[in-house]
């Protein structure tokens, strides 16, 4: 998967568009990707991503990084030995297309707006 581009509340992958937060994966997208709470990443908003076991996670955090990531997320990725990088998105995006070119088995977690 190669993220083609992101603008504000669009995130365009493969020549497809979303409109909703998603989670970009090597091999399929989960697209209408919901929090428990919002503008928190939960360590339970990533069970499919600790069940891929990547080993770099890219977490675009909005337009303006207001999504945020509490220190128990934080440190249930490090104990799975999962690399995290928090960026807001207009920036997420590429890191993300960089890891992929490198061939790290990476996968994206993108919120869209805020």
């Amino acid at each position: 998967m190669r993220i083609d581009s992101y603008s504000f509340g669009v995130m365009k992958v493969d020549g497809i568009e979303y409109n909703a937060d998603l989670i970009v994966f090597p091999d399929r997208i989960r697209s209408n990707w919901w929090r428990k709470q919002g503008h928190s990443l939960a360590i339970e908003d990533l069970d499919d991503v600790l069940e891929f076991k990547p080993e770099v996670l890219i977490v675009g955090e909005g337009a303006s990084g207001l999504m945020q990531i509490p220190a128990l997320t934080k440190r249930a990725l490090q104990e799975q030995n999962i690399e995290l990088v928090a960026e807001n998105t207009g920036r997420a995006w590429q890191l993300f297309n960089e890891q992929v070119q490198k061939g790290k088995k990476a996968v994206g977690a993108f919120h869209l707006t805020c």
